[in-house]
C-alpha cells in the first residue's frame, strides 16, 4: 500500500480504460486523486509588505503560469499574486508547476489593479514589465524592501489600469532582435534581478 493510499479517505483500482478516460494525457501515470481545492482567496494578510512577489495578468497559457510559479519557488520569492485567465487548477498548470503551486503563496484577485494601489499603499514597490524602449531598464531599479514585479498577457500585455496602479514601468534590456520574450522568460528574469 502506496503513501498516497495510506492518506486517502477511499482509494480504488480502476481499468486502463477509465485511466485513459480520467486522464488529459497519452501516457497517464497510474494515479489521480481528488483533493479539496487550494486556500488561494485574496487576503491582504498572505502578503508581507517587505516581500517579493510576481504578478500574473490575464496570463493565459497554463505552461507559461506554471513555468513562472515553478521559478518563483525555486528562487526563493515570496509568493505569486494571480488575476485572470490563469487557472491554477488546470492539469497543464499543475504539471509545468511540479508541486510549486502546494508549496508557494499564491493570492488570487479579480482586481489586479486594486490591489497593486493597496500593496503600494503599505510601501511595496510595483513595477510593471512592458517592451517599451521609454521605461526604466529592470537592471537599475531599486529592489529593495517590498516588490511586486508585473507580467501581462501573451498577446496583449499589461492593461493600462494595471500600468497605471504601478510605481515604474520597467523593461528588460534586450540586445537582440526580438521584439519581445514569452511570458514565462520574461517573468524568470524580473524575478532574478528581484532577488538578486
Amino acid at each position: 500500500m502506496g503513501e498516497i493510499e495510506k492518506s486517502a479517505n477511499k482509494s480504488y483500482l480502476v481499468t486502463e480504460e477509465i485511466a485513459d478516460k480520467l486522464s488529459d494525457t497519452t501516457n497517464n501515470q497510474g494515479v489521480f486523486c481528488v483533493c479539496e481545492m487550494l486556500d488561494k482567496k485574496l487576503n491582504i494578510g498572505k502578503i508581507k509588505y517587505n516581500g517579493k512577489y510576481i504578478a500574473l495578468e490575464d496570463v493565459s497559457n497554463p505552461s507559461n503560469f506554471g513555468a513562472v510559479v515553478r521559478t518563483a519557488e525555486a528562487v526563493g520569492l515570496d509568493g505569486v499574486i494571480v488575476c485572470g485567465g490563469c487557472d491554477i487548477y488546470n492539469p497543464k498548470s499543475q504539471r509545468a508547476a511540479m508541486g510549486s503551486l502546494f508549496r508557494l503563496n499564491v493570492v488570487v484577485t479579480e482586481n489586479l489593479p486594486g490591489y497593486l494601489t493597496q500593496l503600494r499603499s503599505e510601501g511595496m514597490k510595483v513595477y510593471s514589465g512592458v517592451p517599451d524602449s521609454d521605461a526604466v531598464k529592470i537592471t537599475e531599479v531599486d529592489m529593495n524592501g517590498g516588490v511586486v514585479c508585473v507580467i501581462g498577457n501573451e498577446g496583449n500585455g499589461i492593461t493600462q489600469e494595471t500600468k497605471e496602479a504601478s510605481t515604474l514601468l520597467v523593461t528588460i534590456p534586450m540586445k537582440g532582435r526580438a521584439e519581445s520574450l514569452n511570458a514565462a522568460a520574461a517573468a524568470s528574469i524580473l524575478i532574478w534581478e528581484m532577488m538578486r
